[in-house]
């Protein structure tokens, strides 16, 4: 991917995860500089080896931890020193989650965990990347919801008030740097098909999840990280270039607006 002869520059953090890997692959196969974030340093290692068989452009990988201020700061400023500009950062670092208990019986810090924890490392990545983007005036943020966001479901603990805080913080965020030339859009897919696992997010068998899941969505499917991959190359591409503080609807039908 590239305007003009100029690969875009781009920082993913929670690159050795699942939506940050396939994000990963898919602006590789578009030929972008990626530089890689996360905790894990090998969980990272293991995305750039895989995405250097798909490009010629550079990929770097650094250890950050996206819930740390200056870490999140210094990573960003010496991409710019190096790179010369940032065109796009997607945050898809993971948080701590607690489903599946109701919340007459949770507790208060289990509540409050995914909201802080996602509301920081959203807030400090944009933040870094927003005041390197407003200064060349123009760039692509993207930030990571979920489907409860809008839903009023049973059993999600803390993690619907956490998803609805980062697509006001998306909003807020578009509001402040739109007219400097920089975009900040919101991915919200429902639960992803790939990354269900062996263990449900809810006390039910793995198939019978599959199935709930599906059976909330008006296509009675799931997205694919696929799905989400290829969305969020595109609205960085420059097509989408009329949406700014815009939720993107991932959720099969799930949550309809």
């Amino acid at each position: 991917m590239a305007t003009g002869a100029h690969p875009q520059k781009v920082v993913i953090h929670g690159a050795g995860g699942a939506i940050g890997a396939a994000v990963t692959e898919e602006f590789a196969r578009r030929g972008a500089e990626l530089f890689l974030a996360g905790r894990h340093a090998e969980a990272v290692d293991a995305t750039a080896g895989r995405v250097r068989a798909l490009t010629s452009a550079p990929v770097h990988v650094a250890e950050v931890d996206a819930s740390d201020e200056a870490a999140v700061t210094a990573h960003t400023e010496a991409v710019v020193a190096a790179a010369g500009s940032l065109d796009v950062m997607l945050n898809a670092a993971g948080i701590p989650l607690v489903q599946g208990v109701p919340l007459l019986e949770i507790s208060l810090d289990d509540v409050l965990a995914p909201a802080a924890s996602w509301l920081r490392t959203q807030f400090l990545t944009t933040r870094a990347a927003a005041r390197q983007m407003t200064s060349q005036g123009s760039g692509t943020i993207l930030t990571l919801s979920a489907s409860p966001a809008r839903m009023s479901i049973a059993g999600v603990g803390g993690f619907a008030a956490a998803c609805a805080a980062v697509e006001a913080l998306t909003r807020t965020f578009a509001a402040e740097v739109g007219p400097s030339g920089v975009r900040v859009v919101c991915l919200r897919p429902q639960r992803i098909l790939d990354t269900l696992g062996d263990t449900p997010d809810l006390p039910m068998p793995v198939d019978e999840f599959a199935q709930f899941l599906e059976s909330l969505t008006s296509s009675k499917s799931l997205p694919t990280l696929a799905d989400v991959a290829q969305m969020a190359v595109f609205l960085a591409e420059g097509g989408a270039r009329a949406m700014n503080g815009a939720i993107v609807n991932l959720t099969c039908g799930m949550s309809p607006d």
